[in-house]
């Protein structure tokens, strides 16, 4: 079941860390959901996938074209082939579900409707919250920062 969580939406961009993909969404974002299944830990490398649906229709590349790996009998994961960025999962004739961390801006997402797959949830995930928060500048010094320069691409069209 998909919820839409925006009745009208601008257009929104994203792409991948190097930015030799770039898309564009231009229809309603569809129910948020943090995927706990194996497949989506391994693709993600990390405790499970950040995903937004959006409809096929209302998605398009505007710069490059992802590869794609099949991770299943009914699922293809989109990914740059250049900087090996997680852009996508499709089941076959769904929904496109982003990967929430390739939108320019992810707090476009509001709130998660739900998590799937929980039975493959690491047993740490549940306590994150708890976790003290720091800012880099709490283990970085002035001259550490400066330094810092990143490689990625803007969160912006060029």
């Amino acid at each position: 079941m998909s919820v839409e969580i925006a009745k009208e939406v601008e257009k929104i961009h994203g792409g991948c860390q190097c930015g030799n993909l770039r898309y564009e969404v231009s229809g309603p974002l569809l129910d948020p959901v943090v995927c706990h299944c194996r497949m989506c830990q391994k693709a993600f490398g990390n405790f499970g996938a950040v995903l937004v649906g959006v409809s096929a229709a209302h998605f398009r590349w505007t710069r490059g074209r992802s590869g794609t790996f099949r991770s299943s009998s009914l699922v293809s994961r989109g990914f740059c082939r250049d900087c090996g960025t997680p852009m996508f999962m499709q089941e076959d004739d769904s929904d496109i579900e982003l990967a929430v961390g390739t939108l320019d801006n992810p707090n476009l997402i509001p709130p998660l409707t739900r998590q799937s797959a929980v039975a493959s949830r690491v047993a740490w995930f549940a306590d994150m919250h708890k976790l003290p928060e720091e800012q880099m500048e709490d283990y970085r010094t002035p001259d550490e920062l400066e330094k810092l320069k990143s490689f990625q691409h803007p969160d912006h069209e060029t």
